[in-house]
């Protein structure tokens, strides 16, 4: 009889955390970053950011929209370090293009010298319904970002659920101070959007998966979806592989941590982002993002996620909230 409590007691810190979120004084959707000036007139402004941004965005800028520079280097997702792990003696599984999830998209933005620059994200379901997790090593960059905003299951230069504008970055204040390779625990984001033009939120519009926190580091059969981009080739269509997934220790000091590692092939620079998924009788839970070790891996056949501890609940609950976010030091 003892044990369903003692299976409980792990949890309860990750309840707690959901509770008060839940219990957040601000139950309108949108939440408090949306209230200043009054509801009418914020969402008026959210729904005007959303018509230009869309307007913004066209299928051509879309698509000559290059990864984030955090996000590719050499020939897989990070750099090709000392430390860097030589690709699996066994095949990779294959790996194909194919329209989306509607749930999985590309975050867009225009960098500081006007270039378009992309990485992945995912709805995960929230109270306000407006969350999407993603890397962090993408997002991590102070400098300004124009007509940043979210697209739920691009592919071939559409917008099947319209864009959704970005209001606020959530990242561990330890990724900001350590830098992409000592925080690589810690290379993930919680975004929080506004509505597309018509009011509508991100996962009223696509769905939402749930949110898996200390799942576990093997796994027989994982989604890992990715959005490619190169210099010298274009790629319309996400890419779709089921693998299982591994525990890795990191051998190199400067990138410390365990990992969930991944063999899939061909997800090149641009994936960083996409999402690992397991499946449930409740539908997709979110374990994982590609990024982490070297920046999801410096190898196109071997991906890795940082592992999601309390740390990602805290950035969500931070994000339900509201509350300010970290910012670089």
């Amino acid at each position: 009889m003892r044990r369903p409590r003692l299976a409980l007691l792990p949890l309860l810190p990750f309840l707690s955390l959901l509770l008060i979120a839940a219990a957040s004084p601000t139950s309108t959707a949108g939440g408090p970053a949306r209230a200043a000036g009054g509801p009418g007139r914020a969402m008026a402004a959210s729904r005007a950011t959303a018509a230009s941004d869309d307007a913004y965005w066209t299928a051509p800028r879309m698509a000559a929209a290059r990864p984030a520079p955090d996000g590719v280097r050499a020939a897989g997702h990070g750099g090709a370090a000392a430390h860097g792990r030589a690709p699996a003696a066994d095949p990779p599984a294959p790996s194909r293009p194919f329209d989306g999830l509607p749930q999985v998209g590309t975050f867009f933005w225009a960098d500081d010298t006007g270039a378009g620059r992309s990485c992945g994200g995912t709805i995960v379901r929230s109270p306000h319904r407006d969350l999407v997790v993603g890397a962090g090593h993408c997002l991590r960059s102070p400098k300004p970002k124009r007509h940043f905003a979210f697209v739920p299951q691009y592919h071939d230069g559409r917008k099947p659920f319209g864009l959704f504008p970005v209001e606020r970055v959530y990242l561990d204040q330890r990724y900001y101070d350590l830098g992409t390779d000592a925080g690589a625990r810690w290379d993930y984001s919680v975004v929080r959007v506004g509505p597309r033009a018509d009011g509508t939120e991100a996962e009223d519009a696509a769905g939402g998966v749930a949110l898996g926190v200390y799942p576990g580091y093997e796994h027989r059969r994982v989604r890992l979806i990715g959005y490619p981009g190169t210099d010298d080739a274009t790629h319309p269509k996400p890419l779709d592989c089921r693998a299982a997934t591994h525990r890795y220790t990191s051998t190199d000091p400067a990138a410390p941590g365990d990992f969930l590692e991944i063999a899939c092939a061909g997800y090149i620079g641009g994936t960083s982002g996409g999402p690992f998924l397991t499946r449930s009788p409740a539908g997709y839970r979110l374990i994982g993002v590609i990024g982490g070790y070297h920046t999801g891996g410096d190898f196109p056949d071997i991906s890795y996620s940082s592992y999601f501890t309390a740390d990602i609940l805290a950035l969500y609950v931070h994000a339900v909230r509201g509350d300010a976010p970290a910012r670089p030091r």
